[in-house]
């Protein structure tokens, strides 16, 4: 359990955005803000759509293009590290030395999650937990599911939409703006585990 950690996924859809880069830089510096520690999972975006072009071309069936596009979002952690060099990609989080300098973890003491790495892991670990391997978990459902493992006292969804505070998110899947598997992954986590999306492009410092 880790109170301080916060998991922030974020969005496949501010990829093509010129402005992600300093833009979540200035979200993750913000003094203001309730954790210590921060684990960031890639969305899918333009690659995971990539595995779906592909899927619906070759049939080659739910399970098989699932692992692909993990795949496809440990490519876009290490695109996350390029945006924010001062991380690293990790497939396990541990918490780190409480006692550390600042200096010695920029930026809120940031990693990035290889969501295929994690997934893997998972899996092995916990087979009647772990999310399905379907395209009805993305990278929603896989952020959620690292916020429970680790104990995660925050997730965070940064997107493109603005989701409404206090939207239930048995309707945030009905609207799309989260998956379908979204909401039954956080409820072992309800309410220790506090769940919020933020609209990063409207999102100012």
């Amino acid at each position: 359990m880790s109170e301080s950690l916060a998991v922030v996924k974020v969005g496949g859809s501010l990829f093509g955005w010129p402005d992600l880069g300093p833009r979540l830089r200035a979200w993750l510096a913000r003094p203001d803000a309730p954790w210590s520690d921060v684990l960031l999972v890639p969305g899918g975006g333009p690659t995971a759509d990539v595995v779906r072009d592909l899927d619906r071309t070759h049939r080659l069936g739910e399970r098989r293009a699932h692992w692909l596009a993990l795949r496809a979002l440990a490519f876009n952690a290490h695109f996350l590290a390029d945006l924010l060099p001062l991380t690293g990609v990790i497939g396990h989080w541990e918490p780190l030395n409480a006692d550390a300098p600042d200096s010695v973890y920029p930026i809120k003491r940031a990693s990035i999650l290889d969501p295929c790495l994690f997934a893997a892991r998972d899996a092995r670990a916990r087979p009647d937990a772990a999310p399905p391997p379907c395209w009805a978990v993305t990278s929603d459902s896989i952020a959620a599911r690292a916020a429970v493992v680790y104990g995660a006292g925050h997730l965070i969804l940064l997107k493109s939409v603005t989701v409404p505070d206090g939207t239930d998110w048995e309707e945030a899947a009905e609207r799309g703006w989260v998956d379908a598997w979204f909401a039954r992954t956080i409820r072992p986590a309800l309410p220790r585990l506090r769940v919020r999306a933020v609209n990063l492009r409207e999102w100012r410092p």
